[in-house]
């Protein structure tokens, strides 16, 4: 690969616009949801690959997966960050309070949730 074709790329990876943002992992069968955030949304399979493999960071959930199969399970984005084009911006205090805005809308504890 040329130089040029290498810079193109690198300048298109650039451009990418990542959305950061909340999402729920929702047990279609018992309506059970894990609430959580990321700073890429894209990254959602690499979630749903890690519950199937062992590597979530919630148990319960993962024991609800095998117990239910994956296909139980749904991933669903629950709101994009709209990030402040001017100005300071602290991307991460924002997506906490807006994962902590939908904590508390939802309540996923005890009985109703994985939080």
């Amino acid at each position: 690969m040329n130089m040029d074709r290498k810079k193109e790329l690198k300048q298109q990876y650039k451009e990418i616009k990542i959305n950061a943002g909340v999402y729920q992992v929702r047990n279609i069968q018992n309506e059970k949801v894990f609430i959580t955030s990321t700073r890429n949304l894209k990254t959602i399979n690499g979630k749903l690959f890690g519950l199937k493999n062992g590597s979530f960071p919630n148990k319960k959930l993962e024991q609800d997966l095998q117990q239910f199969g994956a296909e139980a399970f749904v991933f669903e984005v629950l709101e994009v960050l709209e990030k402040k084009e001017e100005g300071y911006f602290d991307e991460k205090d924002a997506l906490k309070k807006l994962e902590q805005k939908w904590l508390e809308r939802v309540q996923p504890f005890g009985e109703r949730g994985y939080n």
